[in-house]
């Protein structure tokens, strides 16, 4: 069995995940550097808290459950997350977001943390619109709306992230501590914007690396008109706050 010490907290959101959840422990856990893991579960009715619990007997110390009482919305997720790893005496000095859905490749977390640990960088974006990223899988719509949404928030912003939606992030722990995460207001996809833009505005450096981005293929995509509103919206108001 691997060393229970890390540096390294892997903060993952969990609703209605069942059929990628083990796969997705396994790979993060089984990964050639240590990594913690921390499900958020927002209450999912298809069981994946319970096989999380059931995952935590093989993996003592590096799997941990934060169980939340129904869907509150992305954002609150990792911040929730990050509030539980800043108050762990372990003191993980890198905290990442992640997606259950296998549409983040688990490897690339080691990439992520070295361009924070060996780098020069506080924040290390997973980005698909770098140069060397991509997205597989997509149809031609979803990556039209999704490029224009990167697109538009760097015209509103003025930030020079290529991929300011990305949700495949390593943020180093000086980031989240000089943060107010009370201040942080976005639940959806503006969320990601929202600490982009934060980290910025109080001077930390933002860089990106390279990913293949692939769309899911188990479950279902959590996709939905209301988050894409506040992310148009949201990134006016941050411009203008």
């Amino acid at each position: 069995m691997k060393s229970s010490l890390s540096d390294s907290l892997v903060i993952i959101p969990t609703y209605n995940e069942r059929e990628n959840i083990t796969r997705m422990v396994e790979a993060v856990l089984g990964l050639s550097e240590p990594f913690h893991l921390l499900i958020v579960d927002d209450g999912s009715p298809d069981g994946t808290a319970d096989l999380v619990r059931e995952l935590q007997q093989r993996y003592p110390g590096a799997l941990h459950l934060l169980e939340r009482a129904g869907k509150l919305g992305l954002g609150t997720a990792y911040l929730d997350g990050f509030r539980w790893g800043l108050a762990r005496p372990e003191k993980y000095r890198y905290f990442f977001e992640m997606d259950a859905d296998f549409s983040h490749t688990p490897a690339d977390l080691i990439r992520l943390r070295a361009a924070c640990h060996e780098g020069p960088a506080d924040v290390a974006v997973g980005s698909r619109y770098t140069r060397g990223g991509k997205v597989k899988n997509w149809p031609l719509d979803r990556i039209i709306l999704s490029y224009g949404a990167s697109l538009y928030t760097r015209i509103v912003t003025g930030m020079p992230v290529k991929d300011p939606t990305a949700g495949f992030m390593c943020y180093s722990r000086p980031v989240l501590e000089k943060m107010d995460l009370d201040e942080i207001r976005f639940i959806g996809y503006a969320f990601q914007i929202e600490m982009k833009y934060t980290a910025r505005q109080l001077g930390f450096r933002i860089v990106e690396v390279p990913i293949v981005f692939t769309d899911r293929i188990a479950g279902n995509s959590k996709m939905h008109k209301s988050i894409i509103k506040e992310a148009v919206l949201g990134v006016l108001s941050l411009r203008w706050r």
